[in-house]
C-alpha cells in the first residue's frame, strides 16, 4: 500500500528548534538530529498502523527515534500520514494534543 505523507509547519519547526540546540552543543550534531528524524518519519511510509495507538479517538500514534529521545507524532488515515510533532520524549503529552 502506497502512503502520501504531510509533515506540519509545527513539526518542522520542532525539528528545526532542536536540531538548533544540538549544532549549538556540538558541530554537526544537529544535521545527526535532523537525519535521524528524518529516517523515523520515512520508516512510516512502509507501515504506519505498525506503532501503537496512543490516542484512539484522535487516531495519534508515535514512534521513538534512534540516538535521541525524541518522538515523532503522527496520524494515519486513507493512505496518509501526518507528521504533526516532533517533540522530545519528556515534553507534556498536552504539546501534541493541542496540534490535533
Amino acid at each position: 500500500m502506497n502512503y502520501s505523507l504531510e509533515v506540519r509547519p509545527e513539526a518542522l519547526a520542532d525539528i528545526e528548534e532542536a536540531a538548533t540546540w544540538y549544532e549549538e552543543h556540538e558541530a554537526g550534531l544537529g544535521t545527526d538530529f535532523v537525519k535521524t528524524v528524518l529516517e523515523s518519519i520515512d520508516s512510516l511510509l512502509v507501515n504506519p498502523l505498525v506503532h501503537r495507538l496512543r490516542d484512539r479517538r484522535r487516531n495519534v500514534r508515535w514512534i521513538l527515534t534512534n540516538r535521541f529521545p525524541y518522538k515523532v507524532v503522527y496520524q494515519s488515515r486513507d493512505q496518509r500520514v501526518t507528521v504533526v510533532a516532533v517533540l522530545h520524549i519528556a515534553r507534556h503529552e498536552r504539546r501534541w494534543k493541542e496540534r490535533v
